[in-house]
Protein backbone atom coordinates (compact mmCIF):
# COMPACT_ATOMS: atom_id res chain seq x y z
CA UNK A 1 0.00 0.00 0.00
CA UNK A 2 1.71 3.01 -1.18
CA UNK A 3 -0.15 5.48 1.75
CA UNK A 4 -0.61 3.90 4.96
CA UNK A 5 -4.09 5.71 6.20
CA UNK A 6 -4.44 3.59 8.86
CA UNK A 7 -3.02 0.15 10.47
CA UNK A 8 -3.36 -1.77 13.61
CA UNK A 9 0.33 -1.57 15.28
CA UNK A 10 1.41 -3.08 18.55
CA UNK A 11 -2.14 -3.06 20.33
CA UNK A 12 -2.85 0.94 19.10
CA UNK A 13 -4.47 2.21 15.99
CA UNK A 14 -2.03 4.40 13.95
CA UNK A 15 -3.70 7.22 11.72
CA UNK A 16 -2.23 9.46 9.42
CA UNK A 17 -3.41 12.71 10.41
CA UNK A 18 -4.73 13.93 6.73
CA UNK A 19 -5.67 17.54 8.09
CA UNK A 20 -1.92 18.67 7.91
CA UNK A 21 -1.16 17.39 4.51
CA UNK A 22 0.55 18.58 1.93
CA UNK A 23 2.80 20.47 4.77
CA UNK A 24 3.42 17.63 6.77
CA UNK A 25 3.04 14.23 6.99
CA UNK A 26 2.38 13.17 10.97
CA UNK A 27 1.15 9.67 12.28
CA UNK A 28 -1.13 9.61 15.46
CA UNK A 29 -1.14 6.66 18.31
CA UNK A 30 -4.39 5.88 19.91
CA UNK A 31 -4.51 3.36 22.75
CA UNK A 32 -7.88 4.58 23.67
CA UNK A 33 -10.96 3.86 21.90
CA UNK A 34 -12.17 7.43 22.76
CA UNK A 35 -9.28 8.69 20.77
CA UNK A 36 -10.34 7.20 17.90
CA UNK A 37 -13.99 8.67 18.15
CA UNK A 38 -12.56 11.72 18.46
CA UNK A 39 -10.15 11.40 15.71
CA UNK A 40 -12.87 10.50 13.09
CA UNK A 41 -14.98 13.48 14.31
CA UNK A 42 -12.58 15.79 14.17
CA UNK A 43 -11.44 14.55 10.40
CA UNK A 44 -7.71 13.20 11.24
CA UNK A 45 -8.98 10.24 8.92
CA UNK A 46 -11.76 10.69 6.48
CA UNK A 47 -13.15 8.99 3.50
CA UNK A 48 -16.53 6.61 3.73
CA UNK A 49 -14.10 3.11 3.73
CA UNK A 50 -11.28 4.62 5.90
CA UNK A 51 -13.78 6.12 8.54
CA UNK A 52 -15.25 2.33 8.28
CA UNK A 53 -11.71 0.24 9.19
CA UNK A 54 -11.28 3.57 11.66
CA UNK A 55 -14.63 2.66 13.77
CA UNK A 56 -13.81 -1.34 13.74
CA UNK A 57 -10.39 -0.83 14.99
CA UNK A 58 -11.52 1.72 17.31
CA UNK A 59 -13.99 -1.06 18.97
CA UNK A 60 -11.75 -3.79 18.88
CA UNK A 61 -9.13 -1.69 21.23
CA UNK A 62 -12.42 -0.82 23.05
CA UNK A 63 -13.12 -4.47 23.39
CA UNK A 64 -10.24 -4.41 26.12
CA UNK A 65 -12.00 -2.44 28.15
CA UNK A 66 -15.10 -5.00 28.55
CA UNK A 67 -16.40 -6.03 32.16
CA UNK A 68 -16.86 -9.57 32.62
CA UNK A 69 -20.35 -8.97 34.61
CA UNK A 70 -21.89 -6.85 31.79
CA UNK A 71 -20.28 -7.27 28.40
CA UNK A 72 -23.51 -6.87 25.94
CA UNK A 73 -23.98 -3.19 27.63
CA UNK A 74 -20.16 -2.00 27.44
CA UNK A 75 -19.93 -3.05 23.77
CA UNK A 76 -23.38 -1.54 22.92
CA UNK A 77 -21.58 1.54 24.67
CA UNK A 78 -18.16 1.29 22.20
CA UNK A 79 -20.36 0.66 18.88
CA UNK A 80 -23.11 3.93 20.30
CA UNK A 81 -19.49 6.33 20.58
CA UNK A 82 -18.90 5.55 17.22
CA UNK A 83 -22.14 5.78 15.48
CA UNK A 84 -22.27 9.11 16.61
CA UNK A 85 -19.05 10.10 14.85
CA UNK A 86 -19.75 10.94 11.44
CA UNK A 87 -23.60 9.71 10.55
CA UNK A 88 -23.63 10.56 6.63
CA UNK A 89 -20.70 7.63 6.26
CA UNK A 90 -22.44 3.95 5.70
CA UNK A 91 -19.12 2.23 5.88
CA UNK A 92 -19.13 3.61 9.10
CA UNK A 93 -22.27 1.96 10.19
CA UNK A 94 -21.46 -1.12 8.14
CA UNK A 95 -18.72 -1.32 10.06
CA UNK A 96 -20.28 -1.47 13.34
CA UNK A 97 -22.79 -3.81 12.34
CA UNK A 98 -20.23 -6.06 11.55
CA UNK A 99 -18.51 -5.38 15.12
CA UNK A 100 -21.87 -6.39 16.20
CA UNK A 101 -22.25 -9.89 14.63
CA UNK A 102 -18.98 -10.73 15.60
CA UNK A 103 -19.46 -10.02 19.43
CA UNK A 104 -22.96 -11.53 19.16
CA UNK A 105 -21.46 -14.82 17.64
CA UNK A 106 -19.11 -14.72 20.48
CA UNK A 107 -21.11 -13.60 23.08
CA UNK A 108 -21.21 -16.63 25.27
CA UNK A 109 -17.58 -16.51 26.17
CA UNK A 110 -15.51 -14.04 28.51
CA UNK A 111 -13.91 -11.22 27.49
CA UNK A 112 -10.47 -12.56 27.98
CA UNK A 113 -11.19 -15.23 25.16
CA UNK A 114 -12.73 -13.22 23.01
CA UNK A 115 -9.53 -11.24 22.74
CA UNK A 116 -7.33 -13.88 21.69
CA UNK A 117 -6.23 -17.10 21.66
CA UNK A 118 -2.78 -16.40 22.35
CA UNK A 119 -1.52 -15.68 25.84
CA UNK A 120 1.68 -13.08 26.31
CA UNK A 121 4.71 -15.33 26.21
CA UNK A 122 3.28 -18.13 24.32
CA UNK A 123 4.67 -20.42 21.69
CA UNK A 124 3.30 -21.69 18.86
CA UNK A 125 4.06 -24.95 17.08
CA UNK A 126 3.42 -24.81 13.47
CA UNK A 127 3.89 -27.13 10.86
CA UNK A 128 3.93 -26.74 7.03
CA UNK A 129 3.34 -23.16 5.92
CA UNK A 130 0.19 -21.12 6.19
CA UNK A 131 1.19 -17.97 6.07
CA UNK A 132 1.23 -14.89 3.36
CA UNK A 133 3.38 -17.74 0.58
CA UNK A 134 0.60 -19.93 0.94
CA UNK A 135 -2.26 -17.34 0.45
CA UNK A 136 -1.02 -13.90 -0.74
CA UNK A 137 -1.91 -12.00 2.62
CA UNK A 138 -1.46 -12.42 5.85
CA UNK A 139 -1.99 -16.24 5.98
CA UNK A 140 -3.54 -18.59 8.04
CA UNK A 141 -2.49 -19.88 10.91
CA UNK A 142 0.54 -17.31 10.80
CA UNK A 143 -1.98 -14.69 10.51
CA UNK A 144 -2.85 -15.66 14.16
CA UNK A 145 0.53 -15.30 15.34
CA UNK A 146 0.96 -11.89 13.48
CA UNK A 147 -1.77 -10.57 15.20
CA UNK A 148 -1.38 -11.50 18.57
CA UNK A 149 2.27 -10.04 17.74
CA UNK A 150 0.37 -6.99 16.25
CA UNK A 151 -1.64 -6.78 19.58
CA UNK A 152 2.17 -6.43 21.23
CA UNK A 153 2.22 -9.72 22.47
CA UNK A 154 5.51 -11.61 22.99
CA UNK A 155 5.14 -14.48 20.73
CA UNK A 156 8.01 -17.36 19.52
CA UNK A 157 7.35 -19.85 17.04
CA UNK A 158 8.37 -23.63 16.55
CA UNK A 159 8.20 -24.33 12.75
CA UNK A 160 8.38 -28.47 12.32
CA UNK A 161 10.85 -28.48 9.19
CA UNK A 162 7.85 -30.64 7.45
CA UNK A 163 9.27 -33.28 5.72
CA UNK A 164 9.76 -34.13 2.63
CA UNK A 165 9.15 -30.75 0.86
CA UNK A 166 10.57 -28.89 3.67
CA UNK A 167 7.78 -26.08 3.56
CA UNK A 168 8.44 -25.37 7.31
CA UNK A 169 12.40 -24.98 6.91
CA UNK A 170 12.31 -23.13 3.62
CA UNK A 171 9.16 -21.24 3.95
CA UNK A 172 7.56 -20.82 7.23
CA UNK A 173 11.08 -19.90 8.93
CA UNK A 174 12.06 -17.59 5.85
CA UNK A 175 8.84 -15.62 6.81
CA UNK A 176 8.68 -15.27 10.47
CA UNK A 177 12.42 -14.27 10.41
CA UNK A 178 11.87 -11.53 7.67
CA UNK A 179 8.93 -10.55 10.24
CA UNK A 180 11.88 -10.75 12.83
CA UNK A 181 9.15 -13.09 15.09
CA UNK A 182 11.42 -15.40 17.12
CA UNK A 183 11.33 -18.85 15.32
CA UNK A 184 13.15 -21.89 15.95
CA UNK A 185 13.43 -24.34 13.36
CA UNK A 186 12.58 -28.30 14.50
CA UNK A 187 12.90 -31.32 12.48
CA UNK A 188 9.46 -33.35 12.35
CA UNK A 189 10.14 -36.07 15.17
CA UNK A 190 11.48 -33.63 17.96
CA UNK A 191 7.75 -32.03 18.52
CA UNK A 192 6.57 -34.72 21.18
CA UNK A 193 10.08 -34.09 22.94
CA UNK A 194 9.18 -30.63 23.04
CA UNK A 195 5.72 -31.01 24.07
CA UNK A 196 6.97 -33.22 26.75
CA UNK A 197 9.08 -30.88 28.69
CA UNK A 198 6.26 -28.02 28.86
CA UNK A 199 7.99 -26.16 25.98
CA UNK A 200 4.79 -25.77 23.62
CA UNK A 201 1.96 -23.66 24.59
CA UNK A 202 -0.50 -24.64 21.31
CA UNK A 203 -0.74 -25.79 18.07
CA UNK A 204 -1.96 -23.85 14.81
CA UNK A 205 -1.84 -25.11 11.93
CA UNK A 206 -3.92 -24.41 8.96
CA UNK A 207 -6.00 -26.66 6.57
CA UNK A 208 -6.46 -27.75 2.55
CA UNK A 209 -10.09 -29.08 3.22
CA UNK A 210 -12.38 -29.18 6.54
CA UNK A 211 -15.13 -31.64 6.19
CA UNK A 212 -18.78 -30.78 7.34
CA UNK A 213 -17.84 -32.51 10.66
CA UNK A 214 -14.77 -30.62 11.53
CA UNK A 215 -12.30 -33.15 10.69
CA UNK A 216 -9.23 -31.69 8.66
CA UNK A 217 -6.91 -32.62 6.16
CA UNK A 218 -3.76 -30.68 5.70
CA UNK A 219 0.12 -31.35 5.00
CA UNK A 220 1.07 -35.14 5.87
CA UNK A 221 2.65 -34.58 9.40
CA UNK A 222 -0.62 -32.99 10.93
CA UNK A 223 -2.27 -35.73 12.48
CA UNK A 224 0.72 -36.86 14.61
CA UNK A 225 0.77 -33.54 16.07
CA UNK A 226 -2.89 -33.71 17.13
CA UNK A 227 -2.46 -36.83 18.87
CA UNK A 228 0.79 -35.62 20.49
CA UNK A 229 -0.95 -32.18 21.84
CA UNK A 230 -4.09 -34.14 22.99
CA UNK A 231 -1.80 -36.66 25.09
CA UNK A 232 -0.45 -33.46 26.59
CA UNK A 233 -3.40 -31.41 27.12
CA UNK A 234 -2.44 -28.95 24.82
CA UNK A 235 -5.06 -27.21 22.43
CA UNK A 236 -5.02 -27.59 19.26
CA UNK A 237 -5.96 -24.76 16.76
CA UNK A 238 -6.97 -24.93 13.00
CA UNK A 239 -6.84 -21.43 10.94
CA UNK A 240 -9.27 -22.55 8.12
CA UNK A 241 -10.71 -19.41 5.91
CA UNK A 242 -14.70 -20.21 4.61
CA UNK A 243 -13.30 -21.07 1.21
CA UNK A 244 -11.37 -24.19 2.50
CA UNK A 245 -14.80 -25.67 4.55
CA UNK A 246 -16.36 -28.05 2.47
CA UNK A 247 -20.04 -28.97 3.60
CA UNK A 248 -20.33 -31.18 0.80
CA UNK A 249 -18.11 -33.41 2.12
CA UNK A 250 -19.24 -35.43 5.36
CA UNK A 251 -15.93 -36.29 7.15
CA UNK A 252 -12.66 -36.88 6.84
CA UNK A 253 -13.18 -40.45 4.88
CA UNK A 254 -14.37 -38.21 1.89
CA UNK A 255 -11.55 -36.14 1.86
CA UNK A 256 -9.07 -37.32 -1.67
CA UNK A 257 -5.65 -37.68 -0.25
CA UNK A 258 -3.06 -36.45 -2.77
CA UNK A 259 -0.42 -39.13 -3.27
CA UNK A 260 2.94 -37.31 -4.59
CA UNK A 261 6.22 -38.80 -6.56
CA UNK A 262 8.26 -41.15 -4.73
CA UNK A 263 11.33 -38.62 -5.91
CA UNK A 264 10.71 -35.86 -3.32
CA UNK A 265 11.57 -38.41 -0.29
CA UNK A 266 14.31 -40.34 -2.53
CA UNK A 267 15.57 -36.89 -2.67
CA UNK A 268 16.37 -33.89 -1.34
CA UNK A 269 16.99 -30.76 -3.03
CA UNK A 270 18.22 -32.55 -5.93
CA UNK A 271 20.43 -34.92 -3.86
CA UNK A 272 19.53 -38.46 -3.99
CA UNK A 273 19.50 -39.99 -0.22
CA UNK A 274 17.85 -43.16 -0.67
CA UNK A 275 19.01 -46.30 -2.25
CA UNK A 276 17.93 -46.71 -6.06
CA UNK A 277 14.94 -48.49 -7.17
CA UNK A 278 13.52 -48.44 -3.68
CA UNK A 279 9.52 -48.49 -3.16
CA UNK A 280 8.07 -45.22 -1.61
CA UNK A 281 5.19 -43.92 -0.12
CA UNK A 282 4.40 -40.16 -0.39
CA UNK A 283 1.10 -38.99 0.63
CA UNK A 284 0.50 -35.40 0.59
CA UNK A 285 -1.79 -35.10 2.44
CA UNK A 286 -3.39 -36.60 6.86
CA UNK A 287 -6.48 -36.29 7.97
CA UNK A 288 -6.91 -35.16 11.58
CA UNK A 289 -10.69 -36.15 13.13
CA UNK A 290 -12.31 -33.19 14.84
CA UNK A 291 -12.51 -34.60 18.33
CA UNK A 292 -8.87 -33.91 18.22
CA UNK A 293 -9.30 -30.09 17.32
CA UNK A 294 -10.07 -27.95 20.42
CA UNK A 295 -11.15 -24.85 17.72
CA UNK A 296 -11.40 -23.77 13.88
CA UNK A 297 -10.76 -20.26 13.44
CA UNK A 298 -12.62 -18.60 10.31
CA UNK A 299 -12.75 -14.75 9.39
CA UNK A 300 -15.83 -15.61 10.78
CA UNK A 301 -14.86 -16.02 14.63
CA UNK A 302 -13.97 -19.43 16.27
CA UNK A 303 -16.03 -22.49 16.44
CA UNK A 304 -15.54 -25.23 19.34
CA UNK A 305 -16.53 -28.33 19.89
CA UNK A 306 -18.77 -29.63 19.43
CA UNK A 307 -17.63 -28.59 15.98
CA UNK A 308 -20.10 -30.65 13.88
CA UNK A 309 -22.69 -28.55 15.44
CA UNK A 310 -21.21 -25.06 15.75
CA UNK A 311 -18.99 -24.97 12.54
CA UNK A 312 -22.48 -24.76 10.23
CA UNK A 313 -23.92 -22.33 12.85
CA UNK A 314 -20.49 -19.98 12.47
CA UNK A 315 -20.52 -20.11 8.73
CA UNK A 316 -24.35 -19.60 8.35
CA UNK A 317 -23.91 -16.45 10.70
CA UNK A 318 -25.59 -17.88 13.60
CA UNK A 319 -23.96 -17.54 16.92
CA UNK A 320 -21.70 -20.96 17.90
CA UNK A 321 -22.51 -22.11 21.64
CA UNK A 322 -19.36 -23.47 22.80
CA UNK A 323 -19.92 -26.73 25.32
CA UNK A 324 -17.66 -25.50 27.86
CA UNK A 325 -18.38 -27.96 30.37
CA UNK A 326 -17.56 -31.20 28.03
CA UNK A 327 -14.35 -29.53 27.08
CA UNK A 328 -12.87 -29.07 30.67
CA UNK A 329 -14.17 -32.68 31.13
CA UNK A 330 -12.18 -33.17 27.96
CA UNK A 331 -8.80 -31.04 29.08
CA UNK A 332 -9.11 -32.61 32.80
CA UNK A 333 -9.52 -36.14 31.18
CA UNK A 334 -5.67 -35.15 29.18
CA UNK A 335 -4.44 -34.70 32.26
CA UNK A 336 -5.00 -37.85 33.87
Amino acid sequence: MPVRTIEWRSGCVVMLDQRVLPTREVYRVYRDYREVARAIKDMVIRGAPAIGVAAAMGIALGGRTLRAADPARDFERLCRAFASTRPTAVNLFWAIQRMRRVFARNRHRSPDTIRTLLEDGATVLTHCNAGALATAGFGTALAVVRAAVDAGKRIQVIACETRPFLQGARLTAWELKKDRIPVTLITDNMAGHLMQRGRVSCVIVGTDRTAANGDVANKIGTYPLAVLAHRHAIPFYVAAPLSSIDFACPNGDKIPIEERPGREVTHVLGRQIAPSGIRVLNPAFDVTPNELVTAIVTERGVARQPLGRTLPRLVEGAPAKPARKAEARRMRARRR
